[in-house]
């Protein structure tokens, strides 16, 4: 597997594109960079790695991270339908359960695969602590905990999830792992290497942006900085899962 991603490596440093953006902007106070793309289309995705960005990169405010710099940035700004409110989207994202046989498209094996084979919610920070899917009001209450089991990685994931802000038209939550994420017996990444950070925003009545900004913190393997690829393809399949799409609509974003 690690020499999958090698070889990933190695194909993709010369097929995805050079950033065109400084760094990533998320949409706190200042129109989002890169910018949302229309309803029903793709969405506009930027990376950065520990080569094109600078060591003491500091991210925005809003994020919540404390820390600078990052081995890898992903940056996503896509837009969609919605006609319900902020607790409905809340609704989703706490509705852990249903991020089970999400798909995305696999580089190394040029094929829809299973993203995440299994996730549940967790009443505390411990694997054996399952209970059902957060409600709305349940999300707002401060830090929840979730299980994930992915393709790829050799145990289970714990994750905190917690909202940054919820109002009428702007929800913000940030996710990062709890615990070590390993492959086979290597130590890929490190309790808090993981970050994700979610903005979702009223841009009209019915139409809503959605941004994520993801980031391998600088802390995680050297091997963990170089598939992209696969990087990009993982937070697509959360956005059109997010917004309600099928996950595996082709064609691919990054194939």
């Amino acid at each position: 597997m690690i020499r999958q991603w090698r070889n990933l490596t190695l194909a993709f440093l010369f097929l995805w594109p050079v950033p065109t953006l400084a760094e990533p902007r998320p949409p706190c106070g200042a129109s989002p960079l890169p910018r949302y793309s229309e309803v029903g289309s793709p969405p506009n995705v930027e990376t950065w790695t520990n080569d094109n960005l600078a060591p003491e990169w500091t991210p925005p405010t809003c994020t919540g991270w404390t820390s600078t710099g990052a081995r890898v940035l992903v940056a996503l700004a896509g837009s969609f339908h919605h006609s319900g409110s902020v607790d409905d989207l809340l609704s989703r994202f706490g509705a852990v359960s249903t991020l089970r046989n999400i798909h995305y498209w696999s580089v190394t094996d040029k094929t829809w695969d299973t993203l995440i084979t299994d996730a549940s919610a967790l009443a505390g920070p411990d694997a054996g602590l399952r209970r059902p899917d957060f409600t709305a009001a349940e999300m707002k209450e401060g830090d929840q905990y979730l299980v994930q089991y992915d393709n790829r990685s050799s145990n289970g994931v714990i994750y905190r999830m917690r909202v940054l802000e919820s109002g009428s038209g702007r929800l913000v939550i940030d996710m990062e792992n709890l615990s070590r994420i390993r492959v086979l017996l290597l130590t890929l990444f490190n309790p808090g290497d993981l970050q994700s950070v979610y903005f979702l925003d009223r841009l009209s009545p019915q139409v809503w942006g959605y941004y994520s900004l993801s980031r391998v913190g600088t802390s995680a393997s050297a091997l963990s900085g170089s598939h992209i690829a696969s990087y990009v393809n993982r937070s697509v399949a959360l956005y059109r899962h997010a917004i309600g799409v099928p996950t595996d609509q082709d064609p691919p974003f990054a194939p």
